[in-house]
């Protein structure tokens, strides 16, 4: 027996560095995202600790601007970004280096994501005033895709449609404000902040939701090499929309906190609904690929089932 006992003994000794070492080691994941309504349920998870009940350490970066995400995908310092899916054909148009794990938000409800707005005090009312009216988007983005087709499913010709290139969000609403502008197209909050103070509303993308949403990509060697971080995410992700979906203003003081949301609307603006466990659908991936093949920023479709996942979508999520 004691002989046995020594053999016990010491297959346990040899196996305590293996389980401490690998098997409970948490996996990290570097995310950017930006400072817009998007990135609420990573908080709510961060501070429910969701992501620790998936055994992942979850980093955010909070970047400025859609140039400076980029170059940190580019430069191989993150895992992941929050970003849309013109951006993501842009990176996979050589070789598929990302992919779409699930769609973060999208019009949903009462809640617009975008809305086309005209200065205070301008003569414009409807969609068909502003024929000829330069409104200021973000060139080569989501923001002049979607003005695009929001325009032209109104009835708007393409050669009627007149845009202006303001890419930084806050010249914009300053320049509309003031009157140096006659049209743009803003995200909520700040669209909402821009009507509240004078701004008049010409259409949102309730009109049209099929045109606007956001996504989270990881790379394409995080999707291959290590799905359950992935899946971990996605989980922790989905419990912290369920609990702001259920109820919305117990988050509101860590909304204010997180977000960029102007005074005049602090305490009236309604937080949106997040969209739970699915993917972008395919026709509105190929919509994305004609408009970027239009404008000749894109010369071939990446492919649709090489650039987004369903993977990690799971119907309990």
């Amino acid at each position: 027996m004691k002989k046995y006992g020594l053999i016990v003994l010491t297959i346990c000794f040899l196996s305590v560095p293996f389980f401490t070492g690998n098997l409970f080691a948490k996996t990290s994941l570097k995310i950017a995202f930006l400072p817009i309504i998007d990135v609420l349920p990573y908080y709510i998870a961060e501070l429910s600790g969701y992501f620790e009940d998936e055994n992942i350490d979850v980093k955010a970066l909070i970047v400025a601007n859609p140039v400076s995400r980029n170059g940190l995908m580019q430069s191989g310092e993150i895992d992941g970004m929050l970003n849309e899916l013109s951006t993501l054909a842009l990176f996979n148009r050589d070789k598929i280096q990302l992919k779409a794990v699930m769609t973060v938000r999208k019009p949903m409800s009462d809640s617009p994501y975008f809305r086309i707005i005209a200065a205070p005090k301008s003569n414009i009312k409807n969609v068909q005033d502003l024929k000829g009216i330069p409104i200021a988007v973000s060139k080569n983005t989501i923001i002049e895709y979607l003005t695009d087709r929001i325009l032209q499913s109104e009835g708007l010709a393409q050669e009627s449609i007149k845009t202006k290139n303001v890419p930084v969000i806050p010249e914009r609403f300053q320049l509309l404000m003031g009157g140096k502008i006659k049209a743009a197209t803003l995200p909520d909050p700040l669209a909402q902040a821009a009507i509240k103070a004078g701004a008049i509303p010409v259409i949102d993308d309730l009109a049209h939701p099929q045109f606007s949403l956001s996504v989270i990509s990881f790379t394409n060697s995080l999707v291959k090499n290590n799905p359950k971080a992935i899946t971990g995410f996605v989980k922790g992700w989905n419990r912290a929309v369920a609990d702001l979906n259920a109820n919305p203003e117990s988050f509101r003081k860590l909304f204010l906190e997180k977000i960029r949301v102007p005074g005049n609307i602090q305490n009236t603006f309604k937080i949106p609904p997040f969209p739970l466990a699915q993917i972008p659908e395919k026709i509105q991936w190929e919509d994305v690929i004609n408009w970027l093949s239009d404008k000749q920023l894109l010369d071939k479709d990446p492919g649709y089932n090489k650039s987004v996942t369903a993977l990690f979508i799971q119907p309990n999520n």
